[in-house]
């Protein structure tokens, strides 16, 4: 078993760890962090309220909401010296298509939950609650 100082040690002979970020970016950091958390909070409630709704003429608004995270995300990584080195370019560029995906994944396995639920419930059978045991 490799030890955690042994293992930093090796990832900072490897090149991956980036150097810090200049104190004059702090502004820059600290405001496209704070967006970064507010699109991403806009873009899922965006667009769970559009297929809740069924309300698709909000879904511009939330892919909208998306490319502004996408511009903060690219504004954070410049500013912390992200873009660098080819393993934390993968990383940001992972975390973005992770979220763009993350709602429809999300929604499928909701709706199908609920299909199946739904089904459950009209052939008679009983779905046992957390407060009942089941037998």
């Amino acid at each position: 078993m490799i030890s955690s100082d042994r293992l930093i040690w090796s990832l900072f002979q490897g090149g991956i760890v980036i150097e810090p970020a200049n104190l004059a970016n702090f502004f820059t950091i600290f405001f496209s962090s704070a967006m970064v958390i507010m699109l991403g909070a806009l873009y899922a409630l965006l667009f769970a309220y559009s297929r809740v709704k069924h309300s698709p003429n909000l879904m511009p608004l939330a892919y909208g909401a998306y490319a502004g995270l996408f511009a903060s995300t690219f504004f954070l990584a410049n500013a912390a010296n992200l873009l660098k080195h080819p393993v934390w370019q993968a990383i940001v560029f992972i975390m973005l298509v992770g979220y763009l995906f993350a709602p429809h994944a999300i929604w499928y396995l909701c709706v199908g939950t609920h299909s199946y639920m739904q089904e459950n419930d009209e052939s008679g059978s009983k779905i046992p609650s957390a407060k009942e045991p089941s037998t």
